[in-house]
């Protein structure tokens, strides 16, 4: 008996010896689970015993310098949104009248036909049109349509807003008011002391822009007001002489110049002195847009200006860090425009028989100031020249036009000073 039972504890011993000993690479490759790389674990005979290492997240592998690393596959894409559309349909085929829009075409070829030096004058009318009705009124309630072409313009709306839009083409077409046109005057005095005798010549009209005052006067004092700016010293007149502008017409007088500045820096090793300068343009002087509208009846006078006037006071220098490889503390100096700018966007309607006189207050002058040879060489600070900005539109009536051109041919309206004519912007 205690040799079975010594028999049996070596047998024990050894059992537990064999089983406490590390299992060789080989075993372990044998018996262990192949590793997918996003796809879990499963046994390497795919059988039934696959199914008891379930889908459980992998344990990550560090591979060794001899190994590549498993290849991890790629999420899936979320799934892109459903398109939405607006839901569309043909509707009933025809314009909308629940508040008893009615269509009518206007002929607009009296006035297409003679204005030959703009490119499409029937853009004109529609502009005036916007002007006079707003912009909403044909982009709400009730549907409207207003289109036009070199021959006819097409206007689907109420009958209140046909009225409003046929006065504005009998103002184009009107036969009387084809040839009539304006003079213009840009004036500039240094000291607005003009005021004291003029004042009592001039009535005041409203202005809604701020800083600008407005007049009207007769034209016989509107004369002795410009022979009294000629005697003064400081008057400059800044547009050639008549100045024309024929009526439905728009008239752009530019005195615009450019300006160039370096604003800034670009650093470039590859470049000496290490960098390039990036530089900068601004535009000086002013810029004048003038579309005049007579009456029906030639009594009034309508008239959209706008007046854009930039001056650079002076530039300011700044000096910059561009270090190279060649000079550590190398500097740039690049300039900051110190500007001022006025605008003016607005409509004013006064008497035909009167003259209009704007003022657009102390500011830059929109034009070069005449050499000075005293002060020009002496060596002191100079700031930038103000003047008070004067603007002057009368109206020079009925223009003559010269013979009838051949049959077939267009006449061409004949000026005293026939500018170019072009309309830049709709407002």
């Amino acid at each position: 008996m205690p040799r079975r039972i010594a028999l049996v504890a070596s047998l024990v011993t050894l059992a537990l010896a064999l089983h406490a000993r590390p299992r060789t690479a080989h075993a372990q490759s044998a018996d262990a689970p192949t590793r997918l790389g996003a796809s879990g674990w499963r046994a390497p005979s795919g059988g039934a015993d696959a199914s008891r290492y379930g889908t459980a997240s992998p344990m990550p592998i560090t591979p060794t310098p001899n190994q590549v690393a498993p290849a991890q596959a790629l999420p899936a894409a979320a799934p892109l949104p459903a398109t939405t559309r607006a839901q569309v349909t043909k509707g009933t085929g025809t314009l909308p009248n629940e508040s008893g829009q009615v269509w009518r075409e206007y002929d607009i070829t009296p006035y297409t036909l003679r204005n030959t030096a703009t490119a499409n004058p029937e853009q004109a009318i529609v502009d005036w049109i916007l002007r006079e009705t707003g912009y909403e009124a044909w982009h709400s309630t009730p549907v409207g349509l207003l289109s036009a072409d070199r021959k006819v313009l097409r206007v689907y709306h109420t009958q209140q807003m046909q009225a409003v839009v046929a006065e504005i083409v009998d103002r184009f077409v009107s036969a009387p008011a084809q040839n009539h046109g304006f003079g213009l005057r840009i004036i500039t005095l240094k000291n607005p002391n003009w005021r004291v005798r003029a004042l009592p010549l001039m009535t005041p009209i409203p202005v809604e822009s701020p800083g600008v005052q407005g007049w009207i006067m007769a034209r016989e004092d509107a004369a002795l007001l410009i022979n009294e700016f000629r005697r003064r010293t400081d008057y400059r007149e800044q547009t050639t002489p008549n100045q024309m502008v024929l009526n439905g017409q728009s008239q752009v007088i530019n005195t615009m110049r450019p300006i160039t500045y370096t604003k800034g820096i670009i650093l470039n090793q590859q470049v000496w002195p290490g960098y390039q300068p990036d530089m900068g343009q601004l535009e000086e002087g002013f810029t004048l847009e003038f579309s005049p509208l007579l009456s029906t009846d030639g009594r009034t006078t309508d008239a959209v200006i706008k007046l854009r006037l930039a001056q650079v006071e002076r530039m300011i220098a700044v000096q910059l860090e561009a270090p190279s490889t060649v000079a550590q503390n190398q500097r740039a100096e690049v300039q900051v425009p110190q500007l001022t700018m006025i605008q003016l966007h607005e409509r004013f309607r006064w008497p035909t028989d009167h003259v209009l006189l704007l003022s657009m207050g102390v500011v830059a002058t929109p034009g070069p100031e005449k050499p000075n040879p005293v002060m020009d060489v002496l060596p002191l600070p100079k700031s930038a020249p103000r003047a008070d900005a004067l603007l002057m539109v009368e109206s020079t009536g009925t223009v003559s036009q010269a013979a009838p051109p051949p049959t077939g041919q267009v006449a061409v309206p004949q000026t005293a000073s026939l500018p170019e004519r072009t309309f830049h912007g709709r407002y």
